[in-house]
């Protein structure tokens, strides 16, 4: 029924929600417009470590006075769905950074349709505040919380009605209701959105630890190129040599490290859920023991956003002090769930960070394409095909077949340790 009206009240403004068969993702700052760019002696260099917009953003309140305090200015209160606790947490911590509340009207749209903050600042995605609330107007201080634990307070600056339609086919490249990032827009958020100041009072209490920028900085090597891997699945046997090899890539300077960073919050419908994913990645961590890669989780809620959310995934990367940033084939990808197909091309966000990445500060690391030999184990597909080697696949589908009918699920695909979480957990 909410998708119906949700439905119904898009078709009232500007053009309708369509149903349409899934095109070719254009977006902003697209890549005919990339410029070359070097690694040395460019602000991509001057940019390592730096945080997006040159200060890490850090609104919690430190001493229990303060927070008692902010707590009294509040004239009501409300709970925050999981999707807005996310965004909380990284506007306080300063996964958002330089933004220090939710977007008002003015920086939504200069996001949605320039990818950029009014001051010019690239950024990737809106960050909003919705509700479908008559009460709520600028001027009030509003309580957050998550159950009875207060999070954050907000102060109200402004309220609008936004365009969702244009949102999605800005953002996602399509207003597809069978897109699940316009499916969210259009059935989960509110019917306004209101801008205002986020002042911390207390960190989620999460199933998994996510440590602030500030704090996974700091178990960081200063002088070392970091690499980011950005995951919402349990990783798997081709995801870690993906990642370990990342860091043979030219691009990567010597003695650089990797840091696993998977998202940890609400993703898709039929995804593992996020605690669970979390105690894989806990296993793999002790079973691999690499002194070159370091774990740390998000709190992100994906917008399976294809090459726009490449760049949101970047620019929280680079507040987290990354330098690099692997890009999979079809980053945060989706697809139809009425034909099954793809929104975007398998390298789109690959072009699309490449074609930003200098006006970002991050360098994108293309991942590379492995397959499992029977000759010669992981090796790139290319390779394969030049020495006629002989592939061995297991797909997804079959995967989740053997895990919940108890078979073996081979070595070369699946770490024993993770296969025993999942088990336990599915």
């Amino acid at each position: 029924m909410k998708i119906a009206i949700a439905a119904l009240s898009l078709l009232a403004t500007a053009s309708a929600f369509t149903t349409s068969a899934p095109r070719a993702f254009t977006g902003v700052n697209s890549v005919a417009s990339a410029k070359t760019f070097s690694v040395a002696g460019t602000a991509l260099e001057m940019a390592k470590q730096t945080p997006h917009g040159g200060e890490l953003v850090d609104l919690m309140l430190k001493t229990d006075e303060d927070k008692e305090a902010a707590i009294a200015k509040c004239t009501t209160e409300l709970q925050l769905s999981p999707r807005q606790l996310c965004d909380v947490e990284l506007i306080v911590n300063g996964g958002f950074s330089p933004i220090t509340g939710f977007m008002d009207e003015e920086t939504y749209k200069s996001v949605v349709e320039k990818m950029e903050l009014p001051n010019g600042l690239i950024f990737g995605l809106p960050v909003v505040f919705d509700t479908d609330s008559e009460d709520l107007q600028p001027g009030m201080t509003v309580l957050l919380k998550d159950g009875e634990l207060p999070i954050a307070t907000i102060e109200f600056t402004d309220k609008y009605t936004p365009n969702k339609v244009s949102e999605c086919r800005n953002c996602y490249g399509t207003s597809e209701l069978e897109h699940p990032g316009s499916l969210m827009v259009a059935t989960e958020r509110g019917k306004y959105y209101m801008g205002g100041k986020v002042t911390g009072l207390n960190t989620p209490v999460r199933d998994f630890p996510c440590k602030t920028p500030a704090e996974v900085r700091a178990g960081l090597p200063e002088d070392k190129d970091v690499v980011a891997f950005q995951c919402r699945n349990p990783v798997h046997r081709a995801h870690y040599e993906l990642f370990t090899r990342a860091l043979d890539d030219e691009l990567i300077g010597e003695g650089g490290v990797v840091l696993v960073h998977p998202t940890c919050g609400p993703t898709q419908a039929d995804d593992i859920p996020g605690d669970v994913r979390y105690k894989t990645y806990v296993v793999l961590k002790e079973e691999s023991a690499n002194p070159r890669t370091f774990w740390e989780y998000l709190p992100y809620s994906m917008h399976m956003a294809g090459p726009r959310e490449a760049i949101q995934h970047m620019m929280i990367r680079k507040n987290f002090g990354c330098t690099h940033f692997i890009i999979g084939r079809d980053m945060a990808g989706s697809k139809s769930s009425i034909t099954g197909d793809d929104y975007y091309g398998a390298y789109d966000a690959q072009d699309f960070a490449k074609a930003n990445a200098e006006k970002l500060g991050v360098i994108p690391v293309p991942s590379l394409n492995l397959v499992y030999t029977e000759e010669e184990g992981y090796v790139t597909a290319d390779e394969a095909k030049e020495k006629n080697l002989n592939e061995k696949k297991l797909s997804g589908t079959k995967f989740r077949q053997m895990l919940r009918g108890g078979e073996d699920i081979p070595e070369w695909f699946a770490f024993k340790s993770v296969v025993k979480v999942l088990r336990e957990n599915m």
